[in-house]
């Protein structure tokens, strides 16, 4: 009794091992016969978008709207949907800092952070303590290099006659700038109301790039602020890690990002030793703007023509 069940055990066993077995073989045969079909696809896809590149002669970007810019002619070297407003969040702080240093405020003056510099739309943190004071000029440094919303806040806040008329003057600074597509509703860009295209932050990069300490805060790499009652110093790494590349020659940068703006990147840089503008709005992916404009830098250096009516 006992080893008719061992042997009709033994049995079953063997036929589902069989099964399993033939199974596999199955599906390693239609794995086989799949791959030609895939391999194919992929080949298809790589073609297109080598075609796509061979017939335009111009860089493949994944930015939603793009300008490339001649500062020197004022020639457009490369633009895609360059006259379409979108949000530009932190690339706000740009102009943020022309209207500071445009009122000529003591940037010794310490500013005092408060709980009005909280960010209460995004929930960005920050790490400026509340209720210390720090110089305007430390603030515009933070904003700048480590696109800070609180110390933004605070530089729009401390402004006389507070942030409506901070935005009051940035707004006309636009204006000013012949930059019909763009309003500015807040100093930190954490708003999407803050507006731009690329056509516009074209100039406004070119505009901002006349201010010396406009060019040396967006390009340091890393700062460290020494906070003033406690003297710990708190460090700072530059939002643009093209600034801390040593193979680029960047001149002004300044990135933004709001769900709303998606990643966004400007600025001015020598590239194929002439001053060029980037515009990069609405990239998504984490190195998506960086690849952008490093396909930028190898189109122009390999295209020298696009440069060749550029004085110099």
């Amino acid at each position: 009794m006992v080893s008719s069940l061992l042997v009709e055990a033994l049995t079953n066993v063997t036929r589902l091992i069989a099964l399993l077995t033939a199974a596999l073989v199955s599906l390693g045969a239609a794995a086989a016969a799949d791959k030609p079909a895939v391999a194919k696809t992929r080949a298809v896809k790589a073609s297109a978008l080598k075609a796509e590149l061979t017939a335009e002669g111009e860089p493949n970007l994944a930015s939603s709207a793009v300008m490339v810019f001649d500062p020197q002619t004022g020639r457009t070297l490369y633009s895609k949907n360059a006259d379409e407003a979108h949000p530009i969040a932190s690339i706000t702080k740009l102009m943020t800092a022309m209207i500071v240093l445009d009122s000529k405020l003591d940037l010794e003056e310490p500013i005092a952070l408060s709980n009005d510099d909280i960010d209460t739309l995004k929930g960005t943190k920050s790490k400026l303590p509340l209720g210390t004071h720090f110089r305007r000029d430390d603030l515009l440094r933070i904003a700048l290099v480590a696109s800070d919303n609180r110390a933004a806040s605070a530089l729009g806040r401390s402004y006389p006659g507070g942030l409506p008329a901070f935005v009051d003057a940035m707004n006309a600074k636009a204006k000013a700038l012949g930059l019909g597509n763009t309003t500015f509703v807040d100093s930190s860009g954490l708003n999407p109301g803050n507006v731009s295209s690329p056509q516009d932050l074209a100039k406004l990069v070119s505009a901002a790039s006349s201010y010396p300490l406009i060019r040396e805060y967006s390009t340091t790499p890393a700062l460290d602020v020494t906070l003033p009652n406690s003297k710990r110093k708190i460090g700072f790494v530059n939002t643009n890690a093209l600034v801390r590349a040593s193979d680029w020659q960047i001149g002004l940068s300044k990135t933004g990002y709001i769900n709303e703006a998606g990643k966004c990147l400007v600025m001015h840089a020598m590239i194929a030793n002439q001053p060029i503008v980037i515009v990069l709005l609405d990239s998504w992916g984490k190195l998506t703007r960086i690849g952008d404009a490093n396909r930028i830098r190898k189109w122009l250096e390999k295209n020298p023509g696009k440069l060749a009516l550029s004085p110099g």
